[in-house]
């Protein structure tokens, strides 16, 4: 039922920013095109790192719907998650003359004062993925509370197809400080919790790095007898879990987030039962479509939009 509230949202999106986009390239009469108007402003992508394909894919969206509607456009991001250097990408595209940033936000507090400051300079703030505390115009990602919840519901079923009853498990994830990863292991959390059959570890946090993802995994798999279970809350934590399921032969249900040619690869081979794949394509899109919208002073409908989930298996 969720999914097809998020998709009927989709359609309405899509349907509202086909209407918008009439007006991109059209010429009337008495009007400057649209998109020469729009090739006034400067719309910045500002996400936690690029190591990801989930950002080249939210960059390629974003990137697409600028080209159609003539704005000028530039993705930015440390090349590895860093407050610090995520603060300065934000400063630099201020310096720079932004007059709006799509911000993926790595930690939500210390990024905060650096929005207030850009927002304070006229900038406009649109969210993709992972909000920071400060408000904006609009938000676009996922409901990773209730995505952490059905991969925790999909690790349970297979466990149960694997024939396990009781174990323990582990998970693997970014930081304590970002909140889309935090509510997805709240939300397997719950799920496991409310299940009652098994023990939940104590999460490895690793900052996305799928090598130290991979060792933390193999950790657990060697410290605890009874592992029946990984998750990966991210991509590179979930490249890392299935690494470590692969190098142990299997014997571990691993369910993770996000999709990349390494994960697909995870699941063909079986070392990865499940991953929940986000739609980093349509936050970009959809981002930039209500940037421009925002920029000529349109609606951008709803504060939240959620971008959808989907369950991808072998």
């Amino acid at each position: 039922m969720k999914t097809r509230k998020a998709i009927a949202l989709l359609l309405v999106m899509a349907m509202t920013v086909s209407l918008f986009l009439t007006g991109c390239g059209k010429n009337n009469d008495d009007t400057t095109t649209s998109a020469n108007a729009n090739g006034d402003y400067k719309v910045y992508l500002i996400t936690m790192d690029k190591m990801d394909q989930h950002w080249v894919s939210v960059d390629k969206g974003a990137s697409n719907m600028a080209d159609i509607c003539g704005v000028a456009y530039k993705w930015d991001a440390p090349d590895k998650k860093d407050n610090a250097k995520q603060i300065e990408c934000v400063n630099n595209a201020v310096a720079d003359g932004a007059d709006l940033i799509l911000l993926a936000a790595n930690d939500p507090v210390a990024i905060s004062t650096a929005v207030a400051d850009a927002k304070a300079k006229d900038v406009k703030i649109i969210y993709v993925d992972s909000p920071a505390n400060e408000e904006a115009i609009a938000t676009l990602s996922t409901d990773n509370y209730g995505a952490g919840k059905t991969a925790g519901e999909t690790m349970l079923k297979e466990l149960d197809a694997a024939g396990k009853s009781s174990g323990s498990i582990g998970i693997i994830s970014v930081n304590t400080a970002t909140n889309s990863t935090m509510n997805r292991e709240a939300g397997f959390r719950a799920a496991i919790e409310a299940d009652g059959r098994f023990t939940l570890l104590t999460t490895e946090y690793k900052d996305g790095d799928a090598a130290a993802s991979q060792e933390a995994a193999a950790g657990f798999i060697t410290g605890n007898a009874d592992l029946v279970g990984l998750f990966g809350a991210n991509e590179g934590s979930t490249v890392g879990v299935g690494n470590a399921i692969k190098a142990n032969n299997g014997g571990i249900i691993g369910i993770g987030f996000d999709k990349s040619d390494a994960i697909m690869d995870l699941l063909k081979d079986g070392s990865l039962k499940a991953a929940m794949a986000q739609n980093p394509y349509t936050m970009g899109y959809l981002g930039m479509a209500q940037a421009v919208a925002a920029l000529n002073g349109y609606s951008t409908g709803p504060a939240t939009i959620d971008t959808g989930v989907a369950v991808l298996t072998k």
